[in-house]
């Protein structure tokens, strides 16, 4: 019944997955991005080491079935692309994927071009290749590394549209060599077609699949598993047309596709979402274990030095270059801007188009030229990947850009005022929202919301409670508020737990948890003593976020101990003071002559930056 090599070929193919969803388990145990697992799978199973995946394990069909993963993977990246998110940052995104990318490619060129000795078309080819940085790569750290959404929507953004123009711009430059064209307007002309190619054909998929979703029965008892069905044939469908009508007009296509739809209010748009990923998993699995497979590592020895020295100017030099130069201004911090700098891996399609590049490139004889392409583009990628991915937590940490992450159980008015202040203040909140309505309204403000019931602790730890900081049940029922936080005690144990009471009576249950009892009723009467009594200083708090802020810290400057208030104050920004000291469990306004001590927790008051800067020098490892 078996073909020859069927056998060896399904053993291989459940290998590859089983293998996937186990970096999969190893990137959630250890927090570091499965790529870096699926790469170093791929060496291991590859002929240098294994020799359980080769060149010809997969014959001539390999081309066809990482075009058709590769469709996958960037219309999942696209679907999950929010066009409301590019408010936290349009310029800086923009110039990432037109300066930015322009910076890369010219860059990348004339190091390869004079380091490695290749050919100018050569070295552009490699360049236009390595301009993406791919939601493949980029998506699987920011599931470890929760960054703020301003840098999560420009990282993604980038990827996903670099992803396109450098896949078509590769295409163009590979042809033009083929052809001997070098004439810019016939090249503007081969890249405006096979983009517009791919813009409309995915545009004409994503409206008929709006329509078939939303319109058509699509069998009411199954209506979720084939509305899953329709969009994964719609993406391969897109891609195949596509690539058909123009090569690598396909990934432009589901691309837009994939954007489209994810921003349109389609059914079942969750069930969608999960299935793509799930998918996704497997195919990301078998492409980059397979296409690691294929490195040879006496191709990486030929290039050598020189190659890791193209790689280090690739993501040492240029990729900080293009960064700050795209992200000037003060919508990012300058932590944030490193981190951007610093974690830029590149991905699947560098990998896939340059295997498929040098398949031809040896056919017709350039051998040398394969493998230049080949061995660049993977080492690239093998360095990126491994150590910008594989330490993209510790390079977080180390800029501190990584917020604290606030879950707030219930998306009401009270809920989202609580989010937008806590936002304001640059932290990483998370609403989660049983009713869809309000979910939709929370997106449609700007917040991230989480659909489901906060009681549910599935939908708690999918929402991302286990590297929440802070829990806080926000809503309008006392009894759900209760659950929330005895779950949040029991079972995730986060620093804080807020609990709104609607009922002063109902408080003294939640204090037996050790939970900090909010009653609606006593905050507005205190709330309004205030502003009758201190009406001053209300108005000062409540522009806290916007220009003032107030922060506690533990000290841990070895410099402070031993030293008195009055000493240590002409050290901190001039906008700033030290209002208040807590020692063995009590809190007072510190005397000038007080001496600090380990252990003590300050209370910061001061412009927003201000405190910001001092709480770096009073805990410098913040």
């Amino acid at each position: 019944m078996a073909t020859t090599g069927g056998p060896n070929l399904i053993a291989i193919v459940a290998a590859i997955i089983g293998i996937g969803v186990v970096a999969q388990v190893l990137s959630d145990r250890f927090q570091v991005p499965s790529v870096v697992f699926l790469i170093l799978a791929g060496v291991l199973l590859g002929p240098e080491v294994l020799g359980v995946v080769g060149p010809d394990s997969f014959g001539s069909a390999l081309g066809a079935i990482v075009g058709l993963s590769v469709a996958i993977i960037v219309f999942e990246g696209a679907f999950h692309l929010r066009i409301a998110d590019l408010r936290e940052a349009p310029g800086p995104t923009l110039k990432l994927i037109t300066v930015g990318a322009g910076i890369a490619l010219i860059g990348t060129a004339v190091a390869v071009r004079f380091l490695l000795g290749a050919a100018w078309d050569v070295a552009f080819l490699i360049g236009a290749l390595l301009v993406a940085t791919g939601p493949t790569v980029v998506t699987p750290i920011l599931e470890v590394v929760p960054a703020r959404d301003r840098v999560e929507t420009a990282l993604e953004t980038e990827g996903i549209v670099n992803d396109v123009t450098a896949a078509i711009l590769a295409v163009v430059i590979f042809q033009a060599v083929n052809l001997g064209t070098t004439d810019p307007l016939e090249l503007l002309r081969l890249f405006t077609e096979r983009l517009g190619v791919g813009i409309l054909v995915g545009g004409l998929v994503a409206a008929a699949l709006y329509y078939g979703l939303r319109y058509i029965d699509l069998s009411p008892g199954s209506a979720p598993r084939n509305a899953r069905l329709l969009v994964l044939a719609g993406a391969l469908v897109a891609y195949g047309v596509a690539d058909t009508i123009d090569t690598e007009a396909g990934v432009a296509a589901v691309a837009t596709a994939g954007i489209l739809l994810g921003n349109l209010e389609i059914p079942y748009e969750e069930e969608i979402s999960a299935f793509k990923g799930d998918v996704t998993l497997i195919v990301l699995s078998f492409v980059f274990i397979t296409l690691a497979a294929l490195l040879r590592f006496d191709i990486l020895v030929d290039i050598g030095l020189r190659g890791l020295a193209v790689a280090v100017i690739v993501a040492l030099v240029l990729r900080p270059i293009l960064m700050f130069v795209s992200t000037s201004g003060d919508r990012f911090t300058t932590g944030e801007k490193w981190f951007m700098s610093l974690v830029g891996p590149r991905g699947i399609i560098p990998a896939s188009v340059a295997t498929l590049f040098a398949i031809q490139l040896r056919s017709s004889g350039q051998a040398a030229a394969a493998d230049l392409l080949v061995g660049t583009v993977f080492l690239v990628i093998f360095v990126t990947v491994v150590f910008e991915g594989g330490f993209a937590r510790q390079i977080a940490e180390y800029f501190d850009i990584i917020p604290m992450r606030v879950l707030i159980i219930g998306g009401g008015r009270v809920g989202r005022s609580l989010a937008e202040r806590l936002e304001d203040r640059g932290e990483n909140v998370v609403i989660v929202e049983q009713n869809q309505q309000t979910v939709e309204v929370a997106r449609n403000a700007g917040f991230t919301a989480h659909h489901g019931d906060g009681t549910d602790t599935e939908v708690l730890q999918s929402a991302g409670i286990d590297n929440a900081r802070i829990v806080v049940g926000a809503t309008g029922d006392d009894d759900v508020n209760l659950l929330v936080s005895q779950l949040a005690r029991s079972k995730f144990d986060p620093e804080t737990i807020l609990a709104r009471v609607n009922d002063p009576g109902n408080a003294e249950a939640f204090e037996e948890l050790g939970v900090r009892a909010i009653s609606a009723t006593l905050a507005t009467a205190q709330a309004m003593d205030n502003y009758i009594e201190r009406p001053s200083m209300m108005d000062w708090m409540a522009e806290i976020g916007h220009t003032g802020e107030i922060q506690e810290i533990d000290i841990t400057s070895e410099d402070l101990i031993g030293r008195t208030v009055e000493d240590v104050g002409p050290q901190l920004p001039e906008d700033c003071l030290i209002a208040l000291v807590q020692r063995d469990g009590e809190t007072t306004v510190p005397q000038a002559e007080l001496t600090l001590q380990q252990g003590d927790r300050l209370t910061i008051i001061g412009g927003r930056e201000e405190v910001h800067e001092a709480l770096r020098f009073v805990h410098p490892d913040r």
